[in-house]
């Protein structure tokens, strides 16, 4: 299941939407995710504090302040199926993020994450390979294995670690704020590395953006330390 839902539809269908649609307008959608899980939490009748969808709102309106420069693309229909393509990526993040939650106490985070890499791998190399659109093996220079090593390390073993221990110990809102920060370190790492500037609208949209992660944050660090007092105060049988 988490194999279909992060790997197959949410990593292949973003990977294939950039394909049609700028990448900032890319991160955008990816950082819309967090508000679904809101709304599913509505959906089913989950008492959400107002504080927290409030940080939520501010910090998607912080990214859309960052990227302000790329909302023009919305209006261009050459995009739609781009679009359409990374909204599916983003609920079938939200859908495996509270399924990974409401399972995360019943199976090994680790041994999992490489079953569903491999099982995603598989699949996703024979859809590949049935549709025509790949490279092959021996065609593909040194640099793109130097990336392709770069994101198995970083961008897979250790986030996708990272990411499944802060769902075993975190409420899933909380665990979903970093969809927030992942475009302000690509910006700052884009700065720093390419050359890109910095502009007024990339430091207004941190800040709005960052007082949203607060917000949801001491909404639920204040919720989690009274749970705390709760379970502490009730006698033992």
């Amino acid at each position: 299941m988490l194999s279909f839902l992060n790997f197959m539809l949410s990593n292949g269908l973003s990977t294939w939407g950039v394909k049609y649609i700028s990448a900032g307008l890319g991160s955008i959608i990816g950082a819309i995710f967090p508000l679904w899980l809101v709304f599913i939490g509505l959906f089913k009748s989950q008492k959400i504090p107002a504080k927290a969808v409030l940080g939520i709102i501010i910090g998607f309106a912080g990214i859309c302040v960052i990227f302000y420069e790329h909302l023009e693309d919305f209006l261009n229909p050459d995009f739609t199926f781009g679009i359409i393509l990374s909204l599916i990526a983003t609920w079938a993040w939200a859908f495996g993020t509270l399924y990974t939650k409401q399972q995360a106490a019943s199976f090994n985070p680790y041994f999992s994450l490489g079953l569903q890499m491999m099982i995603s791998g598989v699949v996703l190399y024979s859809v590949s390979g049935a549709v025509g659109i790949y490279i092959p093996v021996k065609d593909i220079p040194w640099q793109s294995w130097a990336a392709i090593s770069y994101l198995v390390i970083f961008g897979s073993v250790i986030s996708f670690i990272a990411y499944l221990y802060a769902l075993q110990r975190l409420p899933t809102e909380q665990a979903s704020i970093y969809a927030y920060i992942n475009p302000i370190v690509a910006v700052l790492f884009g700065a720093l590395i390419f050359n890109e500037k910095l502009t007024l609208f990339i430091a207004i949209g941190g800040l709005i953006t960052l007082l949203g992660v607060y917000l949801v944050n001491q909404v639920y660090r204040t919720s989690g330390k009274e749970e705390k007092k709760i379970i502490t105060s009730q006698p033992s049988s």
